[in-house]
């Protein structure tokens, strides 16, 4: 009994330092789900951002939306006619906020700007064996001249796509300094469609504070399936092989070229797709970019890389240029890209032969989706 009242204030500091204890590590835990919060938070409102992209059912435009969504970015409004059947797959798999017909586009954009963050256009009339210059003058001219002014109007940064068609037969160049693009002579009213609207956008007063105009080379990759006669050489060549075992590419009409010599500047989809990324990202330097890899190859190397990765030996057969087509078509491509790498959004591109085995390897043979 002598020694009770001593074991009370001892009980009573375990009881205490207890408590402390236990305030701490509420505290600890407290912390630290402050800081899971605010990174969720801030991860969020990195990847919340709203982003336009026209063309969304598209080549282009649907593994552009891809690569979007594998970068986190959700909340997407994929604008297109959605009307076709071929193309649904291209973006069934995708996530997004909404679905936009093209034709109510501008209206759905004045009553939701205020959320937009960047708009990507990629939609156009993309067939060169069309001929109509009024359905380019339309969907091509018009209707990018109606988003660069949307643009404008409510601060939006644009990036769209040009196109390597407006270099025509190549004499003048394939440099894409601004001084140089008034003078291109494209070969057909596709390739004139997209230079007439860089023309015009060049020489705009007012411009979104960032733009970017992108002249696409040959690209090729998963999700053509849709584009029938205007689909890759490598999905044609995969597709003829594996029909009848052999190729058949244009032959030469032209003396300084040998058949299946004829160059163009290959590359692959998921690289372009990067490019824009950069430039959303970046937003500097406002201008038109040639996006290629700054190395032509024949033909003759993209097939060959075809049968390789299908492990058979080469058959090609050369056959005459479409008489349509044969005054129109292009002997050569190469983009110059220096410009593209100095502005800081150039990439070490994927090499055609490794392009060519991703995409035979794990779309073509398998029918994927990207």
């Amino acid at each position: 009994m002598l020694h009770a009242p001593c074991s009370m204030p001892y009980a009573s500091y375990k009881f205490e330092a207890f408590l402390l204890a236990i305030n701490n590590l509420a505290l600890l835990l407290f912390a630290t789900i402050l800081v899971f919060k605010i990174k969720v938070i801030s991860s969020t409102n990195q990847i919340n951002v709203m982003i336009v992209v026209t063309g969304a059912a598209g080549f282009i435009g649907s593994v552009m939306t891809g690569k979007l969504n594998q970068e986190g970015f959700l909340d997407l409004v994929l604008v297109d006619d959605f009307n076709r059947e071929d193309k649904v797959r291209n973006y069934s798999e995708r996530k997004y906020t909404e679905k936009v017909e093209r034709n109510e586009f501008f209206r759905w954009l004045d009553h939701n700007h205020r959320f937009v963050q960047s708009i990507v256009h990629l939609g156009a009339r993309t067939d060169t064996t069309e001929f109509d210059k009024s359905v380019f003058d339309r969907l091509n001219f018009g209707y990018s001249v109606k988003i660069w002014e949307a643009c404008v109007k409510y601060g939006l940064p644009l990036i769209y796509a040009s196109s390597a068609a407006t270099y025509g037969d190549g004499k003048s160049g394939y440099d894409d300094d601004h001084e140089l693009i008034p003078a291109l002579k494209p070969l057909n009213p596709y390739g004139e469609s997209k230079n007439e609207f860089d023309k015009w956008a060049l020489i705009q007063p007012r411009k979104p504070y960032f733009w970017a105009g992108i002249k696409f080379f040959n690209v090729f990759g998963p999700n053509e399936y849709h584009k029938g006669r205007m689909a890759s050489v490598v999905y044609h060549t995969y597709k003829q092989i594996k029909e009848t075992g052999k190729m058949k590419l244009f032959r030469s009409h032209q003396p300084d070229y040998k058949d299946g010599e004829q160059k163009r500047d290959f590359i692959y989809v998921t690289d372009t797709v990067e490019v824009i990324l950069k430039m959303m990202k970046i937003r500097k330097h406002s201008g038109i970019y040639n996006l290629g890899t700054g190395q032509a190859r024949t033909f003759n190397d993209l097939a060959g890389e075809v049968f390789r990765t299908m492990d058979l030996e080469p058959d090609i057969e050369y056959i005459d240029t479409p008489e349509d087509i044969r005054d129109k078509y292009q002997y050569f491509t190469e983009a110059k890209i220096q410009k593209l790498r100095n502005a800081g959004y150039g990439l070490d591109f994927t090499p055609l032969g490794s392009g060519v085995e991703d995409y035979v390897k794990n779309y073509l043979i398998p029918g994927k989706y990207y």
